[in-house]
């Protein structure tokens, strides 16, 4: 099989429904767009977690957060087994690259440690921010070039879009792109900028670009406050408001404006990859961590809720000539799954252990691409430390079949039912309707079964019978 070279770009906490050419009419995506028309885009990819590390934990291995036993932000170390699918890309032949997060561990206090991690090429942005006092290669980019990140950060007009950070990592790219537009080794190039990630502070020439009085606002219903309410025992990094509080349009508008510029910076890697005729052996995957309240049902951020803008991301794949164009499935799939389909497309093959299915099958047309997975997962376990940010502990699981969204959270007695053909975004609770027990009972049932087979880890493998 050709082994391809794989561009991926990684924005951070991106919501699914943020693209234009998958239905949104207020943001402005045209780079993304063609991916979209050029590519297959799956409009029901959920991540393993609602929050960065696990997440990225979790599709950097193939595995779940808590089968990696890496379920936290702010952890003081990763993993050293199994190791990251970029350490195994690089070891078949690879020439691997990093620019901007990674975020397996935390970045509190110091410059995230490298781990085996695979990658020749490293430049390393947590957040664009000059806190580390080494070893950040934006911030010293930023420096050489005369400015100031803190001053800009809090200045009127924020930062320069000639200095900001989703700009540095396009011109890493580049940089990357250009370096190996001669070799007959393949490359692959995992960008990770930290838009549209809070606070929303886009360049104000980006922000005047978009009218928050023309903006939808969120998904709310004045019920949403007496649901949050129930649920106020449980992790979250905002208070519960209604709109008029969040001030949620404006939000949303500057948003949107940071998703544009993200576009806007994706199109000159693309032009490079054009200018360098690399375009037409290149996979380009455009995905994201994990999604934004945004305000829907009272919320503003991230935390412990499995609501569809928070676990539901951007996942789209393009390869010119080799996957056919204008494909859209709403097959339920998971992060791990792109884990799995990039090592597959890298010729490393599965392991054991990974726990992804590999989507090349809907990418090539080999498969049905309303069919993948018959349910998907995503994990909250005591992400919030009492110590350092005033949380809970809170444990909580999603288990999200076709038409049904099930929550538990283990610690605090709760749940949450859906039914997402009748109510897809939520506003009906079916935890304690009389008419929905039987369904939510073998919902639990099945939940805990899949959590089970899939998370539990029974130790060295079997070499004889007792």
């Amino acid at each position: 099989m050709n082994r391809p070279n794989i561009l991926w770009y990684c924005t951070d906490q991106q919501r699914f429904d943020t693209i234009g050419a998958l239905g949104n009419r207020y943001v402005h995506t045209p780079t993304i767009d063609a991916l979209v028309h050029g590519g297959t885009a799956f409009t029901h990819a959920y991540c393993q977690s609602p929050i960065c590390t696990p997440s990225r934990s979790s599709f950097m291995t193939g595995m779940y957060p808590s089968r990696l036993h890496n379920t936290r932000n702010g952890n003081e170390s990763f993993p050293t087994y199994p190791p990251v699918i970029t350490k195994m890309i690089a070891e078949s032949g690879y020439q691997c690259g990093l620019i901007g997060k990674f975020h397996l561990q935390s970045a509190g206090h110091r410059t995230e440690p490298r781990i085996d991690d695979g990658f020749s090429f490293w430049r390393f942005s947590h957040a664009p921010r000059d806190d580390w006092p080494e070893g950040h290669d934006y911030a010293n980019w930023v420096r050489e070039k005369g400015g100031d990140l803190d001053a800009m950060r809090n200045s009127v007009r924020r930062v320069d879009p000639a200095m900001h950070q989703t700009t540095w990592a396009s011109d890493c790219a580049i940089e990357f792109i250009q370096r190996h537009s001669a070799s007959d080794q393949p490359w692959l190039l995992n960008v990770n900028i930290y838009d549209p990630h809070p606070p929303f502070i886009p360049p104000k020439a980006y922000a005047d670009r978009f009218d928050p009085e023309a903006m939808p606002g969120p998904h709310f219903r004045d019920s949403d406050l007496d649901q949050q309410k129930k649920l106020s025992s449980l992790d979250f990094q905002d208070e519960v408001r209604t709109p008029q509080q969040h001030d949620a349009q404006r939000v949303q508008a500057l948003y949107y404006a940071m998703i544009s510029q993200i576009d806007d910076q994706l199109a000159r890697i693309v032009e490079a990859l054009d200018q360098t005729n690399q375009r037409e052996n290149t996979v380009i995957v455009f995905t994201s961590d994990h999604g934004e309240a945004l305000g829907d049902h009272g919320l503003m951020f991230k935390g412990c809720r499995f609501y569809e803008g928070l676990v539901r991301v951007p996942l789209i794949f393009s390869w010119p000539g080799e996957f056919p164009k204008g494909i859209t499935s709403d097959a339920l799939v998971e992060l791990l799954d792109l884990s799995s389909t990039l090592l597959e497309l890298s010729g490393v093959g599965q392991r054991d252990y990974v726990q992804g299915k590999s989507l090349l099958p809907i990418l090539r047309g080999q498969a049905d691409p309303s069919k993948w997975r018959p349910f998907v997962r995503s994990e909250y376990f005591d992400a919030l430390d009492p110590e350092f940010t005033g949380g809970t502990g809170t444990f909580g699981t999603m288990f999200r079949t076709p038409t049904h969204k099930l929550c538990m959270y283990h610690d605090k007695q709760l749940g949450e039912l859906y039914d997402l053909e009748n109510d897809p975004w939520e506003f009906v609770d079916l935890w304690d309707d009389p008419s929905a027990q039987e369904i939510k009972h073998r919902l639990i049932r099945e939940a805990f079964d899949a959590h089970v087979v899939l998370t539990t880890d029974m130790g060295s493998r079997r070499i004889a019978p007792m």
